[in-house]
């Protein structure tokens, strides 16, 4: 691949062909042209965003995830108010500017209120200084409404895979989930004024690299503003599990996941993507590669530790690490001039962008 000729905007055959690379040179130029236009059209930044775990209570039975409903080893948990607060607090006084609250997924009104009582004094105790992304699942249109006007700014609704038929062969044939609802939520969060993700998981069972470029393409189509996306790993507690041998290795899970990270950055020039915590389950260093990708947010689990180990949506998780260690590591092996900042927000230029028309 002489010095990757691109036509943009890029197409399906060309995104293919880029994360189809194999050898380590092949790699290395397309992880290159993504840091090159990432420090074109953005800036030399890593934002932090601290993540809680709020509860790893869920009404929903995805087939690959370790908290799912059915499972019946996980020890339940939402953190009291109080805790979550002490929790932000000391966030603050260590620097953050930015949250992700994140938990299984419900809909009843006793949730639904909990969320909101919670945003409004977070931002209360931070003045409204706080940046808050919310990934809570599937809500109705007047909730969007209401956690938005109670302080949060951003959503992250992962759709997993934009292949319909592997969607439906990763969660229950019962109704509870099904892509379209996905796609009108999504369209719905942008209707009410969200910053907006998505994302999906790489190297499910049966998913082809075609499958992974059209994931691509998605992205673009909606115009989102942010991206989580990483590898797929199995939770031997969870049906999916039973296809662990028609996984790729963890080899080639990581290659592709850093190559989705960096044809993304090279689809959508100007949008936040996330270095999935994920990735340093296939590699030590997994993130700081995610970085040399064209990846520019971090998300340090500041959940407090007593409820880490129960949110253990895949097999190795890390849960133990502290987010300053973390952010220590991470700093130390970023791209030449690239630095860690707490300070800002560190919102999408392609939201500011796309609500200015």
């Amino acid at each position: 691949m002489d010095e990757l000729p691109l036509r943009h905007p890029l197409d399906l055959y060309q995104i293919t062909r880029l994360l189809s690379v194999e050898s380590p040179h092949e790699i290395e130029q397309v992880l290159a042209r993504a840091r090159t236009v990432k420090k074109e059209c953005i800036d030399n930044k890593v934002y932090i965003r601290g993540l809680i775990e709020l509860s790893n209570i869920c009404r929903k039975n995805c087939l690959y995830c370790g908290v799912r409903r059915d499972n019946r080893g996980v020890r339940r948990y939402d953190i009291p108010e109080a805790e979550v607060l002490e929790t932000v607090q000391h966030a603050m006084e260590e620097g953050y500017t930015s949250l992700v609250i994140q938990s299984g997924e419900r809909t009843d009104q006793v949730f639904i209120q909990h969320i909101d009582r919670l945003l409004r004094k977070i931002q209360a105790l931070s003045n409204h200084g706080m940046g808050i992304t919310l990934s809570c699942g599937e809500q109705n249109p007047e909730t969007y409404r209401r956690w938005a006007d109670s302080g949060a700014h951003r959503y992250l609704l992962r759709i997993e895979t934009t292949n319909r038929d592997l969607f439906r062969r990763i969660h229950p044939c019962d109704g509870s989930h099904l892509y379209d609802n996905r796609v009108k939520a999504l369209q719905c969060l942008k209707e009410t004024g969200y910053q907006v993700g998505t994302g999906v998981m790489i190297g499910l069972p049966g998913q082809t690299v075609e499958d992974l470029a059209k994931d691509l393409l998605f992205f673009r189509d909606i115009n989102v503003d942010m991206v989580g996306m990483g590898p797929y790993i199995e939770h031997e507690m969870t049906p999916l599990h039973s296809e662990k041998d028609r996984l790729w290795s963890m080899e080639k899970r990581l290659e592709k996941s850093l190559l989705m990270i960096a044809v993304l950055r090279l689809v959508m020039k100007d949008i936040n993507i996330a270095a999935a915590t994920a990735l340093d389950v296939l590699s030590h260093e997994g993130r700081t590669m995610a970085f040399h990708a064209g990846a520019n947010v971090l998300m340090p689990n500041i959940t407090p530790a007593q409820y880490r180990e129960d949110y253990l949506i895949y097999k190795g998780k890390p849960v133990l690490q502290e987010a300053h260690d973390l952010i220590s590591r991470i700093s130390a092996g970023l791209p030449a001039g690239t630095q860690i900042d707490f300070t800002r927000w560190g919102d999408s230029k392609n939201y500011a962008r796309r609500i200015s028309g």
